[in-house]
């Protein structure tokens, strides 16, 4: 049985109004139907299961627009494709080279090449003044950003969708240009949000704290696991490894597995569309794949597996991988180092392992995106990719608020965006501010608040262990929640005598437990001042000569 489509009613040729099938809350991806005049706009399908599209014989929209190659924008685009071939589908050059990666479970030939490339800069002309235009968006390879004009006798309309985006450079992709974008004034932005009103240290910062972990791990004799996306922050931190000060030159083995190596084979044969800088690296050392050049950059397979550990090394796998395969009696486990997304919670089958987690954004922080929107200057602002938390600290900003219809959908509320000349004031979200009190005594100071602020679905996390850490950021005091993972890496870092025959001094201690299988504590969690019959010292004292 057919349904009526929930755009059905709009067909006036001045109407605007967007439906999304998924906003990117949580774990799910993004699909969103847009309409312009009579025309429907698919943006994306990061829908796992695409039943939604099929409520009717009909295709779901006249033509579909992949920003970028991430599963969470593009995996349901082969089901799409299957249930209705005429359906035109598009993006960059670069996104349909990337698009199989969805689907490598899939024999090669069994994936028809489906996606028409569009050029960068160039508006294509679909239908009756309907046309597209590519902006490199940043984030990952072949990553657009597009912008929509629908042409009438009386006004031109604009829509501008980022899909993910990023304005710094990283190390394999240029970040987003506003400068190209600047005075646009589309009627309408739709962009992602992912981090919300969060701040983040300069790209450059970022890498040299994640490459000053690894550096560490290494000294201290550690292997270092890194679970990844198949494609983007793998390759990413491939390239950081073997270009960064500390690690060039360096006798280490990096070994890479899974998805990861069909990304990196991937991004080879497209050498021709990465940075200028990026091909000048390549004409002088392979990009990835060298067992010349230190660190050497090995694929991993069974046979290296079961030896891995036994001297310090790095391994890149999949995000989805175990993994307990690296951990063996003969090695401590390794330090198991992942990225800090407030979409993708850790998992929970690590936690026998000392886990901890970094940043490397590949998403624009507040900064980015409210520089973004001040620079487009759009009339309505929908946002979405991040949780509705997230979503609503953007929306909450009084910046915004004065200037833009703001919205924050969910996954199937229709938006209707009517266009006018003058800006009607926005309701205003639910407070997110919270008025409390401080209480000097003596050598203690009290900060009071409202119960209310325990509704937040934020506050579980950062009530945890009901221990925060302030410190000072311009005028304003920052409070931050401290994790039970936290206190037991500082309890384990805890330093005792070193003349001290104790669990915090013993060779076999990691993580705050035991790993040795002499031991009575084997495996259980141990405290540094500890002790057992087997204690092997750490840092054996050397010999007089």
């Amino acid at each position: 049985m057919s349904h009526q489509h929930p755009m059905a009613s709009y067909v006036e040729d001045d109407q605007l109004v967007c439906f999304p099938y998924a906003v990117g809350h949580g774990a799910e991806g993004v699909c969103l139907l847009v309409q312009m005049g009579p025309h429907r706009i698919l943006l994306d399908c990061g829908l796992e299961n695409i039943s939604p599209l099929q409520s009717s014989s009909k295709p779901p929209a006249d033509l579909v627009l992949c920003s970028h190659a991430h599963s969470d924008h593009a995996q349901g685009l082969l089901a799409l494709h299957q249930a209705f071939p005429q359906l035109p589908i598009y993006a960059s050059e670069v996104t349909t080279q990337l698009l199989p990666l969805n689907w490598s479970e899939l024999p090669p030939q069994k994936i028809p090449h489906f996606c028409q490339a569009l050029p960068w800069r160039s508006p294509v002309e679909f239908c009756d003044g309907l046309s597209a235009e590519l902006f490199p968006a940043g984030h990952l390879p072949g990553a657009a950003a597009f912008l929509l004009t629908y042409t009438t006798p009386k006004k031109t309309y604009r829509l501008f969708y980022t899909g993910d985006f990023f304005l710094s450079n990283s190390r394999l992709v240029e970040g987003l240009s506003i400068e190209s974008l600047r005075g646009m004034q589309p009627d309408v932005l739709i962009v992602e949000g992912t981090y919300g009103s969060a701040r983040h240290p300069h790209r450059r910062q970022q890498e040299n704290q994640l490459v000053e972990r690894i550096d560490q791990a290494i000294a201290q004799k550690y292997s270092v696991l890194l679970p990844v996306p198949t494609l983007g922050l793998g390759q990413e931190i491939l390239m950081l490894l073997r270009s960064h000060h500390h690690f060039t030159g360096r006798n280490l083995d990096i070994w890479v597995e899974g998805t990861v190596v069909d990304g990196c084979n991937a991004y080879l044969e497209l050498l021709p569309h990465f940075p200028t800088s990026v091909q000048n690296f390549a004409r002088h050392q392979p990009l990835f794949w060298d067992e010349r050049v230190r660190p050497r950059v090995r694929l991993l397979d069974e046979r290296q597996l079961a030896s891995i550990g036994q001297s310090p090394c790095i391994v890149i796998t999949d995000e989805t991988a175990d993994v307990s395969d690296y951990w063996h009696p003969e090695a401590s486990p390794p330090v198991i180092l992942r990225p800090d997304h407030p979409r993708y919670p850790t998992r929970d089958n690590i936690e026998l392992a000392d886990v901890e987690t970094y940043l490397l954004a590949q998403h624009g922080d507040r900064l980015g995106t409210t520089q973004l929107i001040h620079n487009l200057r759009p009339q309505h602002v929908i946002f979405i990719h991040g949780s509705p938390t997230y979503l609503a600290d953007l929306t909450g900003l009084e910046e915004l608020q004065n200037r833009y219809h703001l919205h924050s959908p969910s996954a199937g509320t229709l938006v209707e965006l009517p266009i006018g000349e003058t800006f009607i004031q926005p309701a205003a979200p639910a407070e997110a501010n919270y008025e409390g009190e401080l209480t000097e005594l003596g050598t203690v100071v009290t900060v009071t608040l409202p119960e209310a602020i325990a509704a937040d679905p934020r506050w579980q996390d950062f009530a945890d262990t009901g221990l925060v850490e302030a410190r000072w950021q311009g005028p304003e005091l920052v409070l931050r929640g401290l994790s039970q993972r936290e206190l037991l890496t500082q309890a384990s870092n805890t330093r005792v005598p070193m003349n001290i025959d104790c669990c915090g001094n013993c060779r076999h201690q990691r993580g705050q437990r035991c790993w040795n299988p002499a031991s009575p504590l084997y495996g259980f969690k141990v405290t540094p001042e500890g002790y057992c019959p087997v204690f092997e010292a750490a840092e054996p004292p050397s010999s007089a000569s």
